[in-house]
Formats: C-alpha cells, structure tokens, sequence
C-alpha cells in the first residue's frame, strides 16, 4: 500500500475515532457476554454503516463476517439500529465486533458460563445491603465497613401507638437490608424482593444448593441464597406486632440519613403505622419460607408459619388499612418524609397470601379466599401489584385442575404478548413507552422472569431467548449504551444514588447493583444528556429517579441470570 492510501484509511480510522467517540461506542452488545450454544444478538447504532459486519479476536484475526439486519426506527427515541446477528461463532474466546466506518465494540467473551460472576454478584449485591453487622474485609473486600443501625432501640411512633405499645414504647428491629440508597427497612419492598428470591429457589434448587458467593455464613449446610434471605427475614419477623399479628409499615427515620456512611447515621428509628398491604406481603412472605425453608431450619419455619397465620387474622380484622403517608402526617409528629410505599388496592396482596398459605397448609379456605381475588388480566408484577407472585406459587404447585389451567392461560397470554415483540434492540423490553418508568430495570427483569416461568410450562426454547434478549438488554444492549449493573462491563454506573458508594472514598461503587434505568419523567431534576424514553438515563449519584439501585429491582435480576446459566448448562448437558 502507497504512503498516500496509508495516510488516507488512518485519517479515515481518525475520523470515524472522533465521530464515534462523540456518540459513544454505537455497537451495543452484551458487555458481559454470550453463551456458545444461544443466539448472540448486538446492534449498531446507524448513520450509513456499510452492510458488512465482522467478529474478530483481540489478535485481529476475523473469525466471521456476516451482513447487517435492515434499518429499524426506535419507537421509543429518534434511533435508528440494524441488527448484529454472530449466533453462528460457537467457539470459546475473547473477541470484538468491527463495523467499517465505526470504532471496534467493546471486548467481550463466549464462553459456557457466561452470566456467572454477574449472577453471583447480583446475588451478592445483598450482602452489601446488611443493616446491623460489620461487613469484613474477606467477604466484603475493599468495600468492607462498620456496622450500621443496630436498630436495638427503635420507636413506636405516634400514628403506631395502641394500647400494648404505646407511643414511643422501645422495641428491638435489628438486621435486614437496606431498602435502596438509602438507609430505611420496608416491609412492602421486602415482601416482592424475598418472594422473588424464594421463587427462585423454589425454581431451579440443585443449581442454588451448589452457588457459594462467600457469605459469612457460607458451608453452614444452607444454600447461600437462603442464608441471605434468612438474613432478612429475621428482622421481618421483629416487625410483626406480638400482641395482635399486625405488621409495621416499616422501619425508618421521620427523614432520609444524609450522604454518609451507615455507621455515622445516628437519628431516631420508628416503627410506624401497621397497614393491610405490609401485613399480607408478611403473611406471603412467611409462608413461603415456612415451606422453602422447612428441610434446612425448621424450627424457624414452624415460626414462620404461625407469624404468617397471625398476620392473616389481622388482615381479616383489617382488610382494607392503607398507609397513607401524607394523610397521617397531618395528625401525627414526627412527620415521616422516608419512602412511602403507599398501596390503596389489596385485592393482589390477598391473592398473593392465601395462594402461599394454601402451597404451604393445603387447607382449602386458604384457596376459596384466593378464588375471589383472581383479575380479568394478569399483568407483571412490581412492589404494587404482586398479583403474578400468586400466580407462580399455584402453578409451581399444580398445573392439571381447572383453576390452575384458568391461571396458566392468563399467564401464557400475558407472556405470548412479550415474547412476540419487536423492538429496534431486538428486546422484549421497550415494546411500550410505558416500560420505561421509574425502575425501568425491574421492569425488563420481571418480563425475563415471565419468559423463564413460560418457559417451564411449555417447553418453548423460544421464550428463554427472549429473556435472554432481556439479559442482553440489562448488561449493554440497550439505547444508552450502558450496563445498568455497578461493577460489570466496560461501561457501566459509577454514580450510583447509593449512600455506601458514594460516602466510601472508593472509587468503584458496590459491585452486583442494577441501577433504576432509563427514566422519562426524571422526578429528580436533574441534567440527562438525553430525555426521550429509552434514553432518559444519568449516571449522577443525586439522579435517584435514574440511578437509583433498589433490592426489588435486583432479585427479579438474580432469578433472571441465575436462572439462565442454569438453563444453558442444561442445555449444554443435554447436546
């Protein structure tokens, strides 16, 4: 080649450098990687891309060369993508996706166990959350810390106070995780986020009896998803009033602890006001763990079950008590100004609660009160709406009588309306403007989960790609370029709106976090780059509405990646 045309294809290579890095990298994978035996699916961002794409090895070696999808507008931003289709590269390694006219993607791998240290992280990102305990330097790492909140002398507050606990009578709540960025204990939040990992569990058990993520209480005989979720439930347990079986909304400060670490939080906890929705998400919740955990704790799960029986009748005496945070600060002081979690529709939490009671006793009222509970339409479930929690448990019990062939159409219709989308990430999520809200993330998790559970009723290989479509969507391949999981992948959060990440000095947050996600309202005010749905993201530690990481958001992504590699080593097994 001449010294002119040399000179020509660098200012070429120059060019196209500058252009791109204008617009970030334009070629969005899964920055984490890709199972050998599953569709391998990226895009490009385009302006004129030629119609060649190439997969190469960090050597620069090419090992495939295929043709790009045709141009799809995004319904959701002013992008427009064509599709990477590499499915065909089995082979183990490290590689990159070329586009002539754009810069190389970011590097990543093929390989058997793909989603592994994700999946562990993910679960592991819950550690991270203990309130009351120091975390150590050889399970926490440079992350290690002081123990926060002991939460030994915490408060009846005034809109709680009855007759046996009177306003500011001291009770005991230590332990649990904290909720989010913040340093608060909900029980509502809780009750989604341990159905789901219980769920979990009780779905793919002989891959979790095997997952060690290095807990304090790893190789105590447990499996360490349920030493964690032991770790919560115990503080659940504190949150139930033992005089009369009600539950406490949550544990909390009248406001939110400023940006400093755990330890240094020093303001008054209350209980507050028990409500409907808290004490049946505890019903559901201690339900569902008698049963899982009854071969490793017994003893502990006879407990669960008579506090969610108690909790049951209580919800009988009150079955419609909403919290109602604005309304009662108005008679009662302290005001309370933390997450409210406000619910006014019980008929999920109802439904939710008697089908784990019923998994769990057999006892046919249990059933008879779920009967009347059950929606014309299913829909996904987040902190709100759990009424597809109840859906899960009655299907994981029966799927032959009429009643479980009724729920399984409405669940099959809701994942038949999923699994056909078709979006310009080639995505499940971002079918609707409606899925990006605040917790955007959740919402393309528990799609995931709806794909995975479909998959289990019907064998159909199809809805696995489609939540592994969801995973990709997760971990890069989405219209902001990011991994929404701290610590994984060549672009992902650094500012989490997370009070350990941001007060620690540390440079790198805690790692195994999702982030909320794109987020069009942008409750918070502040600066986003871009405001159109699927692109409406900031990595600013005071986007809470944006950047915000949540328990309930991660545990639909533990079942989701976890669920995954066990899938694909199935599948692999099975070749």
């Amino acid at each position: 080649m001449s010294r002119f045309l040399i000179f020509c294809f660098s200012i070429f290579i120059l060019l196209s450098n500058n252009l791109t890095a204008q617009t970030d990298n334009p070629i969005r994978i899964n920055q984490c990687g890709y199972y050998p035996f599953a569709p391998k699916l990226a895009v490009v961002i385009t302006s004129g891309a030629s119609d060649s794409f190439y997969v190469i090895k960090t050597t620069r070696d090419t090992v495939m060369r295929g043709v790009l999808g045709s141009e799809q507008a995004s319904l959701n931003s002013a992008l427009h993508t064509r599709l990477i289709d590499f499915s065909a590269l089995t082979d183990t390694g490290s590689y990159k996706i070329l586009v002539p006219g754009y810069t190389d993607s970011y590097q990543f791998n093929i390989l058997p166990d793909a989603m592994q240290e994700v999946a562990k992280a993910v679960l592991k990102g819950y550690y991270y959350q203990r309130a009351s305990m120091p975390l150590l330097q050889q399970y926490a790492g440079k992350w290690a810390r002081a123990a926060g909140h002991p939460d030994t002398n915490v408060l009846i507050h005034s809109n709680a106070a009855d007759e046996t606990r009177k306003e500011s009578f001291v009770v005991a709540s230590p332990g649990g995780w904290y909720d989010a960025g913040d340093y608060n204990k909900y029980i509502v939040n809780s009750g989604i986020t341990m159905g789901t990992l219980l769920a979990a569990y009780e779905d793919y058990p002989d891959y979790f009896n095997k997952l060690l993520i290095n807990l304090p209480e790893s190789g105590n005989g447990i499996p360490d998803i349920l030493n964690e979720i032991v770790y919560n439930l115990r503080w659940m347990l504190t949150m139930q009033d033992p005089n009369d079986g009600g539950v406490y909304h949550k544990c909390t400060n009248a406001s939110f602890d400023g940006m400093i670490m755990p330890d240094k939080a020093k303001t008054t906890r209350y209980l507050v006001q028990k409500g409907t929705a808290a004490t049946l998400d505890f019903a559901a919740v201690t339900a569902q763990s008698a049963r899982v955990l009854k071969p490793f704790l017994p003893q502990l799960a006879d407990s669960c079950l008579i506090a969610s029986r108690a909790a049951w009748a209580w919800a009988n005496t009150n079955p419609a008590l909403p919290y109602n945070q604005d309304s009662i600060n108005k008679i009662y002081k302290p005001a309370i100004q933390t997450g409210a979690y406000g619910d006014n529709q019980f008929y999920d939490e109802w439904l939710w609660a008697a089908a784990e009671l019923y998994a769990t006793t057999d006892e046919q009222p249990f059933l008879e009160m779920f009967k009347l509970y059950i929606p014309k339409q299913l829909r996904l479930p987040n902190w709100g709406n759990v009424a597809a929690m109840a859906y899960y448990t009655i299907l994981r019990k029966e799927q032959t009588s009429a009643l479980s062939l009724q729920l399984k159409e409405q669940l099959l219709t809701l994942a038949a309306h999923y699994k056909n989308s078709n979006t310009a990430f080639h995505t499940v999520m971002g079918q609707s403007v409606k899925d990006f809200v605040w917790g955007s993330n959740d919402v393309a998790a528990h799609q995931g989960v709806l794909m995975l559970f479909a998959y289990k009723l019907t064998g159909d290989k199809t809805y696995v790609n489609r939540a592994l479509d969801n995973v990709d969507y997760i971990l890069g391949r989405n219209a902001t370029g990011y991994s929404f999981v701290t610590g994984f992948g060549t672009k992902s959060p650094m500012h989490p709106h997370h009070r350990p990440s941001i007060a620690d000095k540390i440079t790198e947050p805690i790692p195994g976090l999702v982030v909320g996600g794109p987020n069009p309202k942008m409750e918070d005010k502040c600066k986003y780059p871009f405001t159109t749905p699927e692109q409406a993201y900031t990595d600013q530690n005071a986007s809470y509405a944006s950047n915000e990481i949540a328990i309930n958001w991660n545990a639909p992504l533990v079942y989701l990646v976890n669920a995954m590699e066990a899938i694909q080593k199935d599948i692999v097994h099975k070749r």
